[in-house]
């Protein structure tokens, strides 16, 4: 097992993997860039280093510091959490040729699964469920009408190295394909440095399904059943839960067997997450593969008992699925999980500002990277919590949850609370009818009904 370990990452991921660390007596190594002085997940770390000034580029993202204080620590890991340089290939062999364990995948599947293409070609040829889609595409508007009719309108125009939902745009016809994959491209090169795009099949009204799995230094994968993601904003998922409601179970867990197998045979090493899009007649399309750990873990923590930081550190020192997972899986209850931003939930844009009040909800699992009197910046990723609520039913799990939010008190910045509860008590959700494009169905007619309410008044 690890001795000591570097957490290259800030907030609430931070936070939840120095607590795992200390739970299996590793030593943690915290790091904190000017605007994160001060953050509450620096109190819990054996050791806390600065490293730079507030923009990520020159702190979270600059591959040279963390090489320098793996010499400087003698840490024989690092954990890189999510985002930042969680799949980043590049970073994760120069964490390994200079002496510790990248705790993740290795390079080689980072790689293998970075690219959405390549991901797409490997999926399609092992058998697994792919929609229609193109190759990488240039500018050419004549070959990417070509492939835009034999696909289908409407088509997603997507970055080929890219993530987050990110520079993804939607065209409906061909004048609009030409102008959209303009900009997609434009937001794939400021956003990943590549400007490659390509394009699949756009399906209306999908359901985001995706599958945990984890595999070892052996080779052998398992699953940890199905998640729905599917209420996003901005192609960002806001509330996830864990299992997928509504579904036919027998055939998300059959999927989930089959990837399980498919990525044993192919050798898969570590956490990973397959995402899906399942069409209304109820097919499933492969979208990528995170090759990390996933912002929405805690959901299936809920509901299997298994706790997935220590697993994914487990396996990355070697140890085998025999020793990690027990012999049988089993999902107990319901589990949903609601991102807590701070933003203007109208129109879903970031607010900054100083938490002058700030007061998770008790009695619940709550994530954070934040404390009263603490600043959230424009800097980074404006969420402040999650909040993961665990019940014997869906509906107890849901109640849980609007207790919970009700209960969480935020002054200072704006917050998507509001938003939250409205989409939890939405008609559509409270009957597990979801799809992705949920929440600005439901935003726009809560917007709709409130002003009709003020005419009224």
């Amino acid at each position: 097992m690890f001795n000591k370990i570097i957490v290259a990452n800030r907030g609430a991921i931070a936070s939840r993997i120095i607590r795992a660390l200390r739970e299996m007596n590793i030593r943690s190594v915290a790091v904190y860039s000017e605007a994160d002085e001060g953050a509450p997940y620096l109190e819990h770390a054996d050791e806390a280093y600065a490293i730079g000034p507030a923009t990520a580029r020159d702190s979270y993202l600059n591959q040279d510091i963390f090489i320098d204080l793996i010499q400087q620590t003698r840490a024989d890991g690092l954990h890189p959490g999510y985002g930042f340089l969680a799949e980043n290939a590049d970073f994760a062999r120069r964490v390994q040729e200079n002496g510790a364990t990248f705790i993740g995948p290795s390079a080689s599947w980072i790689d293998a699964m970075g690219h959405k293409t390549r991901a797409r070609e490997l999926a399609e040829k092992n058998g697994l469920p792919v929609g229609k889609g193109s190759p990488i595409l240039s500018n050419d508007p004549v070959l990417m009408r070509k492939y835009a009719e034999e696909i289908g309108y409407p088509v997603l125009i997507k970055p080929a190295a890219g993530g987050g939902g990110i520079g993804m745009l939607v065209a409906k016809d061909p004048d609009e394909l030409t102008v959209m994959a303009e900009k997609a491209s434009s937001l794939a090169m400021r956003g990943f440095s590549n400007a490659e795009i390509y394009l699949e099949h756009y399906l209306q009204r999908p359901r985001h399904i995706e599958f945990q799995l984890l595999g070892d230094k052996s080779g052998r994968v398992r699953h940890l059943f199905d998640r729905d993601c599917s209420l996003q904003r901005r192609h960002q998922k806001i509330i996830e839960e864990a299992r997928a409601p509504a579904a036919d179970h027998g055939k998300t867990d059959a999927l989930a067997q089959h990837l399980a197998e498919t990525f044993s045979r192919l050798g898969y090493d570590n956490i990973g997450t397959v995402e899906t899009l399942m069409s209304q007649a109820g097919d499933f399309h492969f979208l990528e593969m995170n090759t990390r750990l996933q912002v929405e873990h805690g959901v299936t923590e809920s509901i299997t008992g298994i706790d997935l930081v220590r697993a994914q550190i487990q396996s990355a020192a070697g140890m085998l699925l025999d020793d990690i997972l027990p012999a049988e899986i089993t999902a107990t209850g319901h589990a949903i999980e609601a991102r807590v931003y701070a933003e203007d939930s109208r129109r879903f844009l970031p607010s900054s500002g100083e938490l002058k009040v700030y007061r998770p909800p008790q009695g619940i699992r709550v994530e954070t990277g934040y404390a009263e009197g603490q600043k959230v910046t424009p800097y980074y990723d404006p969420m402040l919590a999650k909040v993961i609520a665990h019940g014997t039913t869906r509906n107890e799990a849901i109640e849980k949850l609007l207790c919970a939010l009700e209960e969480f008190e935020i002054e200072g910045v704006k917050t998507n609370l509001d938003a939250l509860r409205i989409l939890l008590t939405a008609e559509e959700f409270q009957a597990g009818d979801v799809h992705t494009g949920l929440v600005p169905e439901v935003m726009a007619r809560n917007a709709t009904s409130t002003k009709a309410t003020a005419g009224v008044a």
